[in-house]
């Protein structure tokens, strides 16, 4: 993360491994990388797979669907503009359990997350250029927004 001084948050370095990854964000797709050989999914983005080491990678919108895989509740002001209680989450994609994505969980009482909970990916616009990929409790099993 880096901090521009006209922006307050933290906000992500985009390089052309996680480029897909954030113009897909800025259009409400949660995009992950796909190998084209093996099927493996990969996060954190990389030109290669890590499973085959096939350099076939692809970006592939999921569903945005997955469970709390751990979390934590920030209760202390550590960065600035993001003032506490919030949750920063390790979540994991249905599509595959250990592709899992760090992200906030939002639109709930921090007490109420817990491990296993099933979340659906929400999108908060920061601004023109950055909207950031979150997650909130799913409305319905199996449904996403």
């Amino acid at each position: 993360m880096a901090v521009m001084a006209d922006r307050i948050k933290p906000f992500p370095v985009i390089d052309d491994d996680n480029r897909d990854f954030w113009e897909g964000a800025r259009r409400h797709e949660l995009i992950i990388k796909r190998c084209g050989d093996c099927g493996f999914y990969i996060h954190y983005p990389k030109p290669f797979c890590p499973k085959c080491w096939s350099e076939n990678v692809q970006p592939t919108r999921v569903s945005g669907r997955g469970h709390v895989f751990t979390f934590n509740i920030v209760r202390q002001q550590i960065a600035p503009g993001i003032p506490p209680p919030y949750v920063v989450a390790l979540v994991a994609l249905e599509e595959q359990e250990d592709v899992r994505v760090v992200a906030n969980i939002v639109e709930c009482a921090p007490e109420t997350v817990s491990i296993g909970m099933p979340v659906e990916v929400t999108f908060q616009q920061e601004d023109e250029e950055l909207t950031i990929p979150q997650f909130r409790p799913a409305a319905r099993a199996g449904g996403a927004s």
